[in-house]
């Protein structure tokens, strides 16, 4: 970094390396320069200790400008020394970063396992075993074909999150801040907004699923743990491991799959040991085609959701890690979670159809009940309840990623937010997401599920016009990312090209998409039930815009 004044010509260091260069002094008179020369001399020095003293009371990513008066111009926002509190927290180990790049002395994380099973942990779960039981269950696939749009759509859908979470390492910086130069300043602060509302809400969502399998357990004996308890048991496990940030999350998610496996193991032997699983018919047509998409358009949705989360869980990692060995971690740690919970989904969901009993409790309590009538009735009783409890808290696992990652998404809104601890944003973020699932397990669940269902097929427009910026504009080179530029409004791509193609996007998704509130005009089309195209009606339409758009914006604004 480079500062600037008028008093000198003769370059010098600053304590940390830094060049404080001076200019030529207009007023020098070679008549009097001996009697001014020791003037001159002390006024040179005072003036660069004036420099580094002031270089060192505002340390960190900030970049500042000295100009011909020996002003600083700011052209960041200054993050004040950790207050008391903060102190305290970071006493407990607990992460006190907020949404600044960090800084390579701290980039020590130099474990794949970890980038890995962070993701094998958060989606080896009860939401998405969940979602596999839809496709047989809910859009009347057999178990083959649910079976192949389960592997295909996530294979789509996941490569983002892997290929984004390179990013972090590279560039130390936080997904809803990367995505300032991605789509644009403006945009990226939409974006947060949305990921902040996306990240609660899934929560939300997931909580309630979790609280109604833990209302099945001793039903019968007037015992049960009521809905709201269910909720305060989930948000309580949630914030316990949140609260510590990054290094706890990653030595939870490593471990937090080993039991649920074992559970998910006890329901494939007692599926198959029930009799009620079964194949179904192969069917064709343009309904069978258009229930295709629709559960396409669902599992592309739960796969490709982490990519706005990707880069928070990679910034610890020096930038000197292997980027293949990164990209093929991540695919490795989310393929096999999402193909295996959700082709036993799919599976138990057969049962739906067959065996009158399970439809019964899967009508009324949803995966939890389909869940409780495999393992627990007529099958493991008091053990399989233990299996339902351990499911439940599988919860946790894909809540945690949902917290972290709003703490960062909401200061990335509005820069002044990030003089707030990101531990404040944990305990809120937990007290509201509490505050909403408890009445939502008795009052709006349907209308939970369904708003974010809509809310989520912002992923594809996000996705398109990322990689649009990342492999067209910046030539697919990390070195063409300037970080020091992280929250300077003057030299980030504005985002003319972001919102346009963000409102044409959203045309296409509204066109393309079916949910039971809102049937498109071309989704509408496809078969008698129609078939969801949102995605990629949205993809593609927010990829054209983007690209008209981008090179004007930088014709006539140059960045």
């Amino acid at each position: 970094m480079e500062y600037y004044s008028s008093d000198t010509n003769s370059p010098s260091q600053g304590k940390d390396g830094t060049r404080i260069i001076m200019g030529h002094n207009s007023y020098d008179d070679p008549d009097s320069s001996n009697s001014r020369s020791s003037t001159d001399s002390k006024k040179n020095i005072s003036t660069e200790k004036h420099v580094i003293d002031l270089e060192e009371k505002f340390q960190g990513d900030t970049i500042y400008q000295l100009s011909s008066r020996n002003s600083f111009h700011d052209e960041s926002s200054y993050s004040p020394k950790p207050g008391k509190i903060e102190r305290f927290f970071k006493s407990l180990n607990a992460e006190t970063n907020g949404i600044e790049p960090i800084p390579d002395e701290q980039k020590t994380d130099n474990s794949l396992l970890n980038a890995a099973s962070m993701w094998f942990s958060a989606n080896l779960v009860l939401a998405s075993y969940s979602l596999g039981v839809l496709g047989t269950a809910v859009y009347g696939l057999n178990f083959g074909q649910s079976a192949m749009v389960i592997i295909f759509f996530n294979i789509i859908g996941l490569l983002p999150v892997a290929f984004f979470s390179v990013f972090g390492a590279q560039l130390s910086m936080r997904q809803m801040i990367l995505s300032r130069f991605l789509i644009g300043n403006v945009t990226a602060r939409i974006f947060s907004i949305f990921n902040t509302i996306a990240c609660g809400g899934w929560v939300v969502v997931n909580t309630i699923a979790a609280a109604q399998l833990l209302n099945m357990v001793n039903i019968g004996s007037g015992h049960n743990a009521p809905l709201w308890a269910g909720c305060l048991i989930v948000i309580g496990g949630t914030l316990l491991v949140s609260f510590f940030g990054y290094g706890f999350i990653h030595t939870y998610e490593k471990y937090s799959w080993i039991p649920n496996f074992a559970i998910f193991l006890v329901i494939i032997a007692r599926l198959k040991m029930s009799g009620q699983y079964e194949e179904g018919p192969w069917t064709g047509g343009r309904t069978t085609a258009g229930n295709v998409l629709s559960f396409g358009s669902t599992v592309f949705g739960f796969a490709a959701g982490w990519t706005t989360y990707a880069a928070d869980y990679t910034v610890y990692m020096p930038k000197s890690t292997n980027k293949c060995k990164i990209f093929f971690a991540l695919v490795a740690g989310l393929s096999f979670p999402l193909f295996f919970t959700q082709l036993i989904g799919a599976a138990a969901g057969t049962g739906v159809i067959k065996n009158a009993q399970w439809a019964k409790l899967y009508d009324k309590n949803g995966t939890g009940g389909l869940t409780y009538g495999i393992i627990v009735q007529d099958s493991l009783h008091g053990f399989g309840q233990f299996c339902c409890v351990l499911l439940a808290m599988s919860t946790v696992a894909i809540n945690i990623p949902g917290i972290y990652t709003l703490s960062m998404s909401v200061p990335a809104i509005w820069s002044k937010l990030n003089k707030v601890p990101r531990i404040f944003w944990t305990f809120a973020s937990n007290a509201v997401i509490l505050g909403i699932a408890i009445p939502a397990c008795y009052y709006f669940t349907s209308f939970m599920q369904n708003f974010m269902d809509s809310i989520s097929y912002f992923l594809a427009i996000y996705i398109a016009m990322s990689l649009s910026e990342h492999f067209i504009y910046r030539k697919g080179k990390f070195e063409n990312y300037n970080i020091e530029d992280w929250n300077n409004p003057k030299n980030l791509p504005i985002g003319y090209a972001g919102v346009s193609g963000l409102i044409v996007g959203a045309f296409g998704v509204a066109i393309g998409m079916v949910q039971t509130y809102w049937r498109g005009e071309i989704g509408r089309l496809i078969g008698k039930d129609g078939g969801d195209i949102g995605f990629e009606l949205g993809l593609s339409w927010s990829f054209i815009a983007y690209n008209l758009i981008r090179p004007l914006e930088l014709k006539y604004f140059g960045r």
